[in-house]
């Protein structure tokens, strides 16, 4: 099999474009390290390029594009459960069946592939947003005001935005001037999850 019978592969093609999937994701829970972000830009792209010259299932690529309308309300909404496996079930089909057979029915994806990545992605994606959303839900279990005043330790340089060590837990800090690693800070205030600090000189 030469590089562009690879590339035209409905097998890979289908693996790509659930990986980019997921991955993009995963960027939408855990945004800032730019690394899902690319990676899952530079392997939509090399599934869309193989969407666009393989044949296809228009319908499986509008079920794909619905499935993203339950995935937003599982966000925002109540009876996240429903739209999360509305949203799953969307994907796991669309993706399926995107790459066409002999028959508009019958997908070009290896069925036991289709039906092993199916059950391992719809799993992935069950527990981890609903793991989120629980977090997401759930309070502070203690009074992030009581933060200001303490004293901790960067564990990265501190350019407008950076990481350090406060009392026991790692934070996300900002500050109004440079502070090296490993500096001694004061947090000043607080803005939702980042704290604002300055150097002790």
């Amino acid at each position: 099999m030469d590089a562009a019978e690879l590339l035209l592969n409905p097998n890979l093609a289908y693996l790509l474009l659930v990986v980019g999937g997921l991955l993009a994701i995963l960027a939408l829970f855990t945004p800032g390290t730019g690394v899902l972000e690319v990676g899952a830009l530079f392997i939509l792209i090399l599934a869309g390029w193989m969407v666009y010259n393989l044949p296809i299932n228009p319908w499986a690529l509008i079920l794909l594009v619905l499935g993203v309308v339950p995935f937003i309300l599982a966000l925002r909404k109540s009876k996240r459960q429903l739209f999360l496996a509305l949203a799953i079930l969307a994907f796991v089909i669309g993706s399926s069946f995107m790459f066409r057979g002999d028959s508009w029915w019958q997908p070009a994806v290896n069925p036991f592939l289709a039906g092993v990545v199916s059950i391992a992605t719809a799993g992935f994606l069950w527990f981890t947003v609903i793991k989120v959303m629980d977090a997401d839900r759930r309070k502070p279990s203690h009074d992030l005001n009581s933060l200001v005043g303490v004293i901790g330790e960067t564990r990265t340089a501190v350019e407008d935005e950076g990481t350090a060590q406060i009392g026991s837990e790692l934070w996300t800090v900002r500050s109004a001037r440079p502070i090296p690693v490993n500096a001694k800070v004061r947090v000043v205030e607080r803005e939702g999850f980042v704290l604002l600090v300055e150097e002790i000189k």
